[in-house]
């Protein structure tokens, strides 16, 4: 079944290698080290600047939503796959043919409450975000306009 593109995304990450507090001390960052194909095909062929991305931490004690951060230009290649100390390392890629690209991602804002899968769970219109679905383990994946604006009130405790 084919994934609607809608311009609102979700990205997990685990908090200890890089959290919400991580990006915005940092206000921007190039959102490397995705080596699955559906993932940079999404990040290099359908993210556009300006579209909007919750932040997901997984991995973690409470899993959920802790903030928003936006595609801050086009997708590039991604620099970890030509360092050869880094775990993202690609032998196979090259410089002339590289074969992961990702955009960088610009803060927008720390909810004051994470936005918790169980509180997902239990809020009407996110009976079918794709975060929720067994068996979804895309670390980047499309949500509705709708799904967004669901989130984005319940983290701003609106």
């Amino acid at each position: 079944m084919p994934v609607e593109i809608t311009g609102y995304w979700l990205a997990k990450t685990e908090p200890h290698v890089y959290s919400i507090d991580d990006l915005a001390r940092d206000g921007e960052t190039e959102w490397d080290g995705v080596r699955n194909y559906q993932v940079r095909n999404f990040m290099r062929d359908r993210m556009n600047p300006g579209e909007k991305i919750l932040i997901y931490h997984s991995n973690t004690k409470v899993l959920g939503v802790y903030g928003v951060a936006e595609v801050a230009g086009p997708a590039h290649p991604d620099s970890t796959q030509f360092d050869p100390d880094s775990n993202y390392f690609d032998a196979k890629s090259s410089r002339e043919n590289p074969r992961w690209w990702c955009p960088d991602f610009r803060y927008v804002e720390t909810f004051g409450t994470p936005v918790t899968r169980q509180m997902m769970k239990e809020t009407a219109g996110l009976e079918t975000i794709n975060v929720m679905k067994r068996g979804m383990r895309l670390s980047v994946m499309p949500v509705t306009e709708d799904e967004f604006e669901i989130i984005l009130r319940l983290g701003r405790g609106a």
